[in-house]
């Protein structure tokens, strides 16, 4: 019997849980996937929404952010919507204001989170959060690309990543990148190397959206619902 996409997506996050890279230092990486309770969540989502064999296009961000994504295991969920969607009470220290508000607008413009989740699959350029650790010990998000250093030592794994992804059953025609500076710089860049995508569309970050430009975020809602249905 033919996998289910959702299978395959829990069995990928399965391998990321053994993950294990050595960084530069100061740096370290905060892995969900060997989490009970996000195992259960991702579980239940994935089910959800991804219970058949039919091909998705990408999104990508660069890496999930610490407090958010990096510690939920469902990329640019937030912890209210997951608990509304599974049932499970999630810490609400992981609810976002920013990014997830303005994509929860635009799934809800697409047409729904059914309807979203049947034509997308987001994740990320390297799916495990990042932090960087300060002199007094602080945690703070950083991003693969902020450091010449960790972007070469990630990226062998990027590369296998992204082909374990699209190997779930990724339409290739287009690929969304979430991110429209150094992390479309950096995919645009090993896409030329390694023809994963035809297209590539870059679309403004829905923090920067928000924190910037809030005054302008029906230009970029629009702007976001033009290029998705592409």
């Amino acid at each position: 019997m033919k996998q289910t996409l959702s299978s395959k997506i829990l069995e990928y996050n399965k391998k990321l849980s053994q993950v294990s890279i050595n960084l530069p230092n100061n740096y370290k990486i905060i892995n969900p996937y060997n989490n009970n309770l996000v195992n259960k969540v991702t579980n239940i989502f994935y089910n959800k929404y991804y219970n058949d064999n039919n091909k998705r296009r990408l999104i990508l961000g660069s890496n999930p952010a610490r407090t958010k994504s990096a510690v939920l295991g469902i990329p640019f969920e937030d912890a209210l919507h997951l608990t509304k969607e599974t049932g499970i009470i999630i810490d609400n220290k992981y609810i976002s204001n920013t990014s997830s508000n303005f994509l929860e607008e635009v799934i809800t413009k697409y047409g729904g989170y059914k309807k979203f989740y049947s034509h997308f699959y987001m994740n990320f350029i390297f799916p495990l959060g990042i932090v960087k650790i300060n002199s007094k010990g602080n945690e703070t998000n950083s991003n693969y690309y902020d450091n010449k250093s960790l972007q070469n030592t990630l990226y062998n794994f990027i590369i296998n990543s992204l082909k374990n992804i699209i190997d779930l059953g990724i339409d290739t025609e287009i690929c969304y990148c979430i991110g429209s500076g150094e992390n479309y710089k950096f995919l645009l860049k090993i896409n030329n190397e390694y023809h994963f995508f035809k297209q590539i569309i870059p679309l403004e970050h829905p923090r920067f959206i928000m924190q910037y430009n809030s005054k302008n975020k029906e230009y970029f809602l629009q702007k976001y619902l033009k290029e998705l249905n592409k």
